[in-house]
């Protein structure tokens, strides 16, 4: 183990990913993985709160976000580029295993990576979306199907990007309906729209049908809380119930009750407590 040191970018791949680390430097380290459309910003009031509890919080902007890790086409945006990012943030850390943490897409990462390299996750807490295999069984037992129908519309070839750049009310309308505040929505159109992340956000959707069935199957091995909103129009209560199966630990579903899927910033300090319950839970469990 090295001695702590702040870092603003890692590179892999070839990329180079903007990171906000903030924090005790000596606390222990919460890595928080953002969604779609939002970047590491998202993260501000709960990475605050943890600090207030004594972590030292790593947000990166994720592949497709950062200005300099935006490849070209999907291919490029499977799991496992995913995945190998987050480990090499937390290689480049050269601090441990780390308190994994991740929101929508960031979720998915977040489990993927837990399953894969659990040498590298002290506990993890993912929000809103399940673990994988959860998904695609809550598809076929209940309405997810019809909640996710955003996803095979993103699928298509540069149309999406062209009504969201062109029919600025389409967005405004779709993300009001799921929550989010005038403030969050203006934040999505400066970041991610007129900010040029777009195209990579949607391809985190479009490298969907590049998933090796295996990989999404894998099981997680460390202490897990799985956290769901009853206000959250993208995913089901099936989601968030099947989840705890494909944990081989300690696992705990916590749900917020009259919060949207925007957890992070709508729940800022029930999400902060759940993430230090589990990370100090984690932490003293026997070796």
């Amino acid at each position: 183990m090295t001695t702590p040191r702040r870092i603003a970018t890692f590179d892999h791949d070839g990329l180079i990913f903007d990171v906000r680390d903030t924090g005790p430097l000596d606390g222990a380290v919460v890595v928080l993985l953002h969604g779609f459309p939002q970047t590491g910003a998202s993260w501000a009031e709960t990475a605050t709160l943890l600090h207030q509890r004594g972590y030292r919080t790593i947000v990166p902007d994720q592949r497709g976000y950062s200005p300099r890790a935006r490849p070209r086409g999907r291919f490029a945006y499977r799991s496992g580029r995913l995945v190998a990012d987050t480990v090499a943030l937390i290689e480049t850390l050269g601090s441990g295993p780390v308190h994994l943490v991740g929101h929508d897409w960031g979720a998915v990462a977040a489990w993927s990576t837990a399953a894969r390299r659990p040498d590298l996750v002290t506990s993890l807490t993912t929000v809103s979306v399940p673990h994988p295999a959860a998904f695609l069984r809550a598809m076929l037992t209940s309405d997810q199907l019809v909640r996710s129908y955003y996803m095979f519309l993103f699928q298509l070839p540069w149309l999406p990007e062209l009504a969201l750049r062109r029919l600025p009310r389409v967005l405004e309308r779709t993300l009001a309906g799921t929550g989010m505040t005038p403030a969050q929505i203006e934040q999505v159109r400066r970041e991610i729209v007129h900010g040029g992340a777009l195209t990579g956000g949607l391809n985190w959707y479009r490298a969907m049908p590049f998933q090796r069935p295996g990989a999404l199957r894998a099981r997680v091995t460390v202490p897990t809380t799985h956290v769901w909103s009853d206000g959250d129009t993208a995913l089901s209560p099936r989601s968030a119930e099947l989840a705890g199966q494909y944990v081989d630990a300690g696992y705990r579903l916590e749900i917020l009750t009259g919060v949207s899927h925007w957890v992070p910033e709508e729940a800022a300090t029930a999400l902060a407590a759940i993430i230090d319950r589990t990370a100090t839970e984690a932490a003293s469990r026997p070796a």
